[in-house]
């Protein structure tokens, strides 16, 4: 059954087909700009989808068939980010978003096609996993613009990007490909364009089929090291000493024993 959920004014789109979720940045006419409603949006959105619709794997993308997100709508900052107490306003709710994907109980996949800059770039930065396919651009246009990112997405470009080409990126404002990304581990794979989709949610799928108590435990310990943080690496640890004790560690062994497939419940 596929459940489904829409968010500030179905700019932001959420569905779920057998623990497979899709976010989807749905704003054609603007390139899939995102506005603030957008932004205060994509928490609630995840929420939705992991604890409501119970999705054990999200792929992030944008709605149509050219681009992901050509970043924070700028036709609104003369009223959402005129000077720095509105933008000190518009950051949190701009790391808001952020950290709901970079810290969803869930891994999170960016799909991208077309224009990725800007805020859209970090929302793809703060996910676990990115595909692209061959019309990809990426930049972060920071420093054409006048203004710095918020310092939990700049630690998102380092992480993902690696340090000189978050250097890079964010000193030069210049445009990257996905075959430069590729090589520098930003991007898992380059796909043909017609082909995105399908690789995006075949490995979506395959991660939903796997223990999610086990996946959970992994992607905490992950970001316990990335981030540098002991209460994370003992939440992290004690995820992984529940999973012996879980149905699902049962469901497994059987499984192997019996030469099938697990079916895994998440308990």
């Amino acid at each position: 059954m596929k459940l489904t959920s829409d968010f500030a004014g179905g700019h932001i789109r959420a569905a779920v087909h057998d623990g497979t979720g899709a976010l989807i940045i749905d704003n054609g006419a603007r390139k899939n700009a995102l506005t603030l409603a957008m932004w205060h949006a994509i928490p609630d959105a995840i929420q939705w989808l992991v604890a409501d619709a119970k999705a054990r794997a999200i792929v992030l993308t944008g709605g149509g068939q050219s681009d992901f997100s050509a970043g924070a709508d700028i036709s609104e900052f003369p009223d959402v980010r005129h000077d720095a107490a509105s933008a000190g306003v518009y950051e949190a709710t701009n790391s808001r978003a952020f950290s709901a994907i970079r810290d969803a109980r869930v891994p999170m996949i960016a799909a991208v096609r077309g224009i990725c800059y800007g805020g859209g770039f970090g929302l793809a930065a703060a996910c676990d996993l990115r595909i692209a396919d061959e019309t990809a651009a990426f930049a972060v246009p920071a420093a054409r613009l006048g203004l710095a990112y918020p310092a939990d997405a700049v630690r998102d470009f380092a992480t993902a990007l690696g340090s000189q080409w978050a250097r890079k990126a964010l000193f030069t404002g210049a445009a990257m490909s996905p075959k430069e990304l590729l090589q520098n581990g930003f991007l898992l794979e380059v796909t043909a364009a017609e082909a995105l989709d399908a690789a995006a949610f075949t490995l979506a799928e395959t991660i939903a089929n796997n223990a999610p108590l086990s996946v959970q435990a992994s992607k905490l310990a992950l970001r316990a090291f990335e981030q540098g943080d002991q209460t994370l690496l003992s939440e992290a640890q004690i995820t992984g000493a529940s999973t012996f004790d879980s149905a699902d560690y049962r469901e497994g062994r059987a499984a192997f024993a019996e030469r099938r497939a697990p079916a895994f419940t998440g308990r």
